[in-house]
């Protein structure tokens, strides 16, 4: 087994194994996260929803999109058995990489308040706070 991390494009055959380990990191599917829904990102996004593996399986995931105004980051999860080598670190880089590459100059992300302690993560990555009201609604 080789440590070395291959950071790619997701495809819809690797659905399961994201799903797996968004459950493994404590990450919540949405009514939004069906296998058809995520396989039309995956097309729409145009190499922005990206995995990461090693030796075949994947241990990395991040979901970046961007609507031709602003960027989005979803889904950024690590495999807690691949933690502490900055591969969220790498991540963050590859995905911002390729919004910038397109003209996205500004990119927002949402935490979720059982997931709050990673706010330091994002921090050290230079996002900021910024107070909003966020709203919803499920069409």
């Amino acid at each position: 087994m080789t440590d070395t991390i291959v950071i790619r494009p997701a495809v819809a055959a690797d659905l399961p194994a994201l799903r797996g380990l968004w459950e493994r990191c404590g990450l919540h599917p949405s009514a939004s996260d069906t296998d058809q829904r995520l396989a039309a990102l995956i097309e729409f996004c145009g190499g922005l929803f990206l995995a990461a593996l090693r030796d075949g399986e994947i241990v990395g995931s991040v979901m970046a999109s961007w609507d031709g105004r602003r960027g989005w980051i979803n889904r950024l999860a690590v495999d807690p058995a691949a933690r502490g080598g900055r591969l969220g670190d790498r991540l963050m880089t590859e995905a911002e990489g390729r919004l910038a590459a397109i003209g996205c100059d500004k990119v927002n992300l949402l935490i979720e308040p059982d997931n709050a302690g990673v706010e330091r993560f994002y921090r050290r990555l230079g996002y900021g706070r910024d107070e909003l009201i966020f709203m919803e609604k499920w069409l």
